[in-house]
C-alpha cells in the first residue's frame, strides 16, 4: 500500500490517495483543486474506487462534485451524523472558504453508522523523508464510533535501524454555532473543573516564544467571542481537568474532548468574525520554538522510539448534539 498527499484549497487540506497493491484508490478528503486530484489519478493510471469524507467541512469536500462528474460510478461514503453538515453552507462553513452560500444536494452513497471503523496507514517512503520528515515511521490512524463518541488512535511505529524523533498531537475542529439560532456569545470552553491554565507563548507566528503567562486564574470556562483568537491561539500546559469541551450555555449541548493524560492542550479558531469554527487540540508534543534549529535531535519536547518500537494515543470526542 502507498498513500499520497496533497495539499489542497485555502486551509491546505490534506487529501490522501491510499493505493493498494492490486491498484485500488481512495480519495479521502478531497477539499478542493479537483483538476490536480485527477491529474494524480491519471499519474497513476487508476480510477477511485471509492471516496470517503472524513466530515463534511467544505474543506474537506469542495471536490466532490466535480470527482463524481468525472467518475460517475465511483461511491462516496461519509458518517451519517455528518448528513445534516454535508452541502450545507450554514454549517459546512462553504462561505468562508470561498464555496457556495446556497445549500447544495452532494451525493453520497453509504453512509458509514456506529461501530464501524476506519483505518488508514500513512509509511515514509524517500519523498517524504526528502522533502517533510527525515526518518522512517509508519503512521496509523484508526477511527472508531462508539454511541456518541469518536474515538480516534494515532499509532506510531519505527521500522527502521536508527532512533526515531517525532511530534505528534491532533487537531480537530467543530462547527460554532450549532445552528442559526445561536451566535459566537452563546458559547463557552468548559473545563471539569476550576482551572489556572499556563499560557505557553506562540504568538504571532506559531513558534513559541519561550515566554508563558496566565490568561484565567480559576476558571471553569472560557467565554467565547469573536475576537479570542485574534491574537492567534492558546497553548496551555499544566492542566488538571480530563475533558474541555465547547458548550451551548443555553441548551447545554456540547462537543466534548477527553484530554487527561496530554501534557498540552490548546484552544484556536481562524481569525475571522463572526467565528465559524473552534479547535480543541490535545498534543503530546510542541511546536518548535522560533530559535530552534531544524535538526530534530535539538527539539524540545520531540518524543523518541527506538528501532522496532510502537506508541499509541486515543482522542475520545463525545458529541452531544
Amino acid at each position: 500500500m502507498r498513500i499520497y498527499t496533497m495539499l489542497t484549497g485555502l486551509m491546505e487540506t490534506n487529501c490522501y490517495l491510499v493505493v493498494t497493491k492490486e491498484r485500488h484508490i481512495a480519495v479521502i478528503d478531497p477539499g478542493a483543486d479537483p483538476e490536480t486530484i485527477i491529474a494524480k489519478l491519471e499519474d497513476l493510471g487508476s480510477e477511485p474506487s471509492m471516496i470517503l469524507l472524513t466530515h463534511a467541512h467544505y474543506d474537506h469536500t469542495g471536490a466532490v462534485e466535480a470527482l463524481c462528474k468525472r467518475y460517475p460510478d465511483c461511491p462516496v461514503m461519509l458518517g451519517e451524523k455528518e448528513l445534516p453538515v454535508y452541502g450545507n453552507p450554514n454549517l459546512s462553513l462553504a462561505p468562508m472558504l470561498g464555496g457556495p452560500k446556497e445549500p447544495q444536494k452532494l451525493r453520497y452513497d453509504r453512509l458509514l453508522h456506529e461501530g464501524d471503523t476506519i483505518q488508514l496507514e500513512l509509511r515514509a517512503d524517500d519523498a517524504i523523508k526528502a522533502e517533510r520528515f527525515p526518518y522512517d515511521f509508519v503512521l496509523t490512524s484508526t477511527f472508531r464510533l462508539e454511541g456518541k463518541t469518536v474515538h480516534h488512535t494515532l499509532q506510531v511505529t519505527n521500522p527502521g535501524t536508527e532512533e526515531l524523533r517525532f511530534g505528534i498531537g491532533f487537531h480537530p475542529a467543530f462547527n460554532v454555532p450549532f445552528d442559526a439560532k445561536h451566535t459566537t456569545t452563546d458559547y463557552e470552553f468548559r473545563f471539569d473543573r476550576p482551572e489556572s491554565p499556563v499560557i505557553l507563548d506562540a504568538s504571532p507566528n506559531g513558534l513559541l516564544s519561550g515566554k508563558s503567562y496566565y490568561q484565567w486564574k480559576n476558571q471553569q470556562a472560557i467565554q467565547l467571542t469573536d475576537d479570542l483568537f485574534a491574537n492567534d491561539s492558546f497553548c496551555m500546559a499544566g492542566l488538571r481537568t480530563g475533558t474541555i469541551g465547547i458548550c451551548e450555555k443555553d441548551t447545554g449541548r456540547n462537543i466534548t474532548c477527553r484530554v487527561e493524560g496530554y501534557p498540552y492542550s490548546l484552544i484556536w479558531s481562524a481569525p475571522a468574525k463572526p467565528v465559524r469554527f473552534v479547535c480543541i487540540e490535545p498534543w503530546h508534543s510542541l511546536p518548535a520554538a522560533a530559535t530552534d534549529p531544524q535538526d530534530w535531535e535539538q527539539r524540545a519536547a520531540a518524543a523518541c522510539l527506538a528501532p522496532g518500537e510502537s506508541w499509541q494515543t486515543t482522542l475520545s470526542t463525545t458529541f452531544d448534539r
